[in-house]
């Protein structure tokens, strides 16, 4: 691939709903597109998924602009790119910043599949014609607004639930959704907001047969977590503590988790999702793919990841409806009867939509390689 020139688009999305977990509201979203272009005149596009404040992880849109701009891109000037996972290898000099770096990396990856005519799913080894869809369902006023949240997810389709948990919105939540939906796969996301001191407490969640609870300790631990695990019968999943390859085997010999959640963005790329994979489906441990409010771009890439074998837990994949009242591709990503269908088509299989891109960008900025 001969990468000629980046085009970094800050832009902003109004969310059709707000957004509530244990670390905070979102109602609206800042993001970074990436757009790779290369001297045969194809594009690939990438999309950071950071958000303005760095209450995920340290990343920020601020922080990966300016990472992008002084650190990312000036290394690829110096460089040869025959294969996307060359990208990975080339940033090692920059510690962390996993965000940047995998919106780069995706642009690449996607330009990789166009300029060889598959779609990203083949190039990245996908198995999948379509994939289950799960949704997330943040903390609500009230549990008869959560339950009838709920009840119209359902109805739409979707396979799997996940609802938002913290202290004071978690056993008798999920009590109360279980009377009212006995069979339905159901899982609880913590996100970091509890300590070892909660142990008997969380062992309650253990009579109501829930898929897994998502990181309930600290977004930098595993040690934690195995204690944990060994007191739990329900499956402690982890999304924030897991950044490299290295990071899951610890996890896993650990025995801090037995499913973990994937997450592009948080692993530096698709480059290191695929290791992984690997290292996961070789210890049995099954994944899913977590959510980030992605517009389409980010959400393209979600799908493309999904369709590998051991993606094997109905992932955050929902469709663009679902968060915007208009997408930024085309065509807009949609489910079926739960399933979202994995694009056959060259790249990620959607095209951005330059216009509603224009109207809602920020600032922008070009950079010849």
């Amino acid at each position: 691939m001969e990468i000629n020139k980046i085009i970094l688009r800050h832009v902003k999305m109004d969310l059709l709903t707000p957004f509530t977990t244990s670390i905070g509201t979102e109602y609206d979203k800042d993001f970074i597109l990436v757009e790779v272009q290369s001297k045969s005149g194809q594009s690939g596009w990438g999309e950071s998924v950071s958000i303005k404040e760095p209450i995920y992880n340290e990343e920020t849109v601020e922080t990966n602009w300016h990472m992008m701009r002084d650190h990312l891109i000036p290394l690829l000037r110096k460089t040869e790119i025959m294969h996307p996972n060359d990208v990975s290898q080339h940033f090692l000099p920059i510690r962390r910043n996993y965000n940047a770096k995998a919106a780069i990396e995706g642009a690449i990856w996607d330009l990789y599949a166009k300029e060889n005519n598959i779609s990203l799913s083949k190039a990245l080894g996908g198995v999948k014609e379509k994939i289950e869809v799960g949704v997330s369902v943040g903390i609500k006023q009230s549990q008869y607004e959560m339950l009838r949240q709920i009840e119209s997810y359902l109805g739409e389709g979707y396979k799997r639930i996940k609802v938002k948990i913290k202290p004071g919105w978690d056993i008798e939540i999920i009590k109360a959704i279980r009377k009212e939906f006995p069979e339905i796969a159901l899982m609880a996301d913590a996100n970091c907001a509890y300590n070892l001191d909660d142990i008997s407490h969380l062992q309650a969640l253990d009579e109501y047969s829930l898929t897994m609870i998502e990181q309930p300790l600290d977004c930098d631990d595993i040690v934690d977590h195995a204690i944990l695990q060994s007191h739990l019968k329900t499956p402690i999943c982890l999304d924030e503590s897991i950044h490299t390859v290295e990071d899951a085997r610890k996890a896993i010999e650990l025995g801090s988790c037995k499913v973990i959640n994937l997450k592009i963005g948080r692993v530096g790329g698709l480059s290191e999702s695929l290791k992984i994979h690997d290292l996961c489906k070789s210890h049995s441990i099954p994944m899913w793919c977590g959510g980030m409010l992605e517009a389409g771009i980010g959400r393209a890439h979600n799908i493309a990841i999904t369709s590998l074998s051991n993606f094997s837990i109905p992932g955050d994949t929902a469709p663009s409806s679902h968060y915007w009242s208009e997408d930024l591709i085309a065509p807009e990503i949609t489910m079926e009867d739960g399933y979202i269908h994995v694009p056959n088509s060259a790249g990620i299989g959607f095209e951005p939509n330059l216009d509603k891109i224009n109207n809602i960008m920020v600032t922008t900025q070009p950079f010849t390689i």
